[in-house]
This record gives structure tokens, sequence and C-alpha cells, in this order.
């Protein structure tokens, strides 16, 4: 089945581009550039592309980036350090950017005659982002099979959608994801900081998974605090 991976070059993507190459026909890697803080995913995006000997292609919707205003992400708001399961964290939404990006994604792939577009949103991500969550999953799939209906058939590949971020540590190591050539850190600086939500959450799934965390942070015990302030709050 030929498929398209959105990849923003975080483990999330890479360890998913690393499995649909392994399981089906990739194709290529997408990527946009939405006018985020850094560039340092999309670079691992294209060491990605590189590694795995496909396309890859930055889409450049900077302009309607612009119009989403207020996240973290995107403008001069400082990134919340913490649990994704925090309050805090919902300065990270860049509001319908799954949406879009999948909606591109899909006129893309069935221009280039492609079965599938492939995306790694997972379970992790259902507290924050609605655009990630198995019910927008399957939303968006009976969308376009009505936007494309009789011009193209092509599925959303979504296999993390209900897993945790350490199971797809897991499957990312079952497939030879190089995790320490993947970006994650919101605030893109030398190192990951530690911190930040994504951060965190990646630390904390490396540990739950038993895979040792490559990942060179600033801050690398900042995680435990972090986590056990959030599994406190939800004893009580």
């Amino acid at each position: 089945m030929k498929t398209i991976v959105i990849c923003s070059g975080g483990l999330d993507s890479v360890s998913l581009a690393h499995r649909v190459a392994a399981e089906r026909e990739l194709v290529g890697l997408l990527s946009f550039d939405y006018g985020q803080r850094h560039r340092k995913e999309l670079d691992s995006a294209a060491a990605c592309a590189k590694r795995l000997g496909v396309p890859h292609e930055v889409i450049d919707i900077r302009e309607i980036g612009r119009h989403l205003t207020g996240s973290a992400l995107t403008d001069d708001v400082d990134v919340p350090d913490g649990h994704y399961a925090e309050e805090t964290m919902k300065a990270t939404v860049v509001p319908n950017r799954n949406a879009i990006m999948l909606a591109i994604a899909f006129g893309v792939a069935a221009a280039r005659k492609a079965d599938a577009v492939a995306t790694a949103v997972h379970g992790g991500d259902h507290f924050i982002y609605p655009d990630c969550r198995p019910g927008f999953i399957n939303a968006f799939q009976a969308m376009q099979d009505h936007a494309l209906e009789g011009y193209a058939d092509v599925t959303l590949h979504a296999p993390y959608v209900n897993v945790s971020k350490a199971d797809i540590v897991a499957d990312g190591a079952k497939h030879g994801t190089p995790f320490a050539e993947t970006w994650s850190c919101y605030k893109g600086g030398a190192r990951h900081c530690g911190r930040c939500g994504t951060c965190v959450e990646r630390r904390e799934a490396f540990h739950l998974a038993g895979v040792a965390d490559p990942t060179d942070y600033e801050d690398p015990d900042f995680w435990v605090a972090a986590t056990g302030a959030f599994a406190a709050e939800e004893v009580r």
C-alpha cells in the first residue's frame, strides 16, 4: 500500500516512518512549515527521508500559520514546563493544525495516486489536542471519503492513535528508529531542555518502555518531579 507519512521530525513521526517503511510501501515524507519556533524538527525529518531513501517535501503554510495566533509554538509566548496533562499545556495548541495538514496531505496523496496518509497522533495527545483524538480521526476519514468520492480512495493510517508514547518508543526500537536523530523539544535550543511538556513526555516514555534514552537533556531529571506531581493529582 503506497503511503505518505506526515513527518514533523519528532520521535513519534520518525518512528512511524520506520514502521511504514517496514510494513508498507513508503513513497515519501511530508512536512509542514507553519511558522513554528524553530526548524530542528524539519531537519530531523529531512534526515529520516534520506536514511529511508524516499523524497522529503516541506510545504510552506506560514501564511496560514501567521493567522493561527496565540500558541506558544508560533508566537512570542513562553513555552510552559511540566506534564502534558496540565492545564498550562493548552498554550501549545495551534488551532486546527492537524486538520489543515491532513487535508493538504490527502490532496497530495490523491494527486499522486497514493493509497494512504499516515499520521503519528497518539493517546498521550488526547487530553490537550482535540485533533489527535479517535473521534477526529474517524470523522476526518468520513469527510475525505466524501471529498474524494469518485476520484481517489485514500485511507488515514493512524496506528498509534490509541496507544501511549511508551508504546511508540517500544515500536520505534523494534523497527530500528535512531531516536538520537529525532527532535521533540518545543524550545529549539542546542539541546533538549528536559522541562517542556514534550521533553517530559519523551523522557517518561523511554523510562516506561524500558528503552535506553539517548537524548541529551539540559535538565535530565526534571521529568521525575513533573510526572510525580501529576500522578499525585490523579490520586486525589
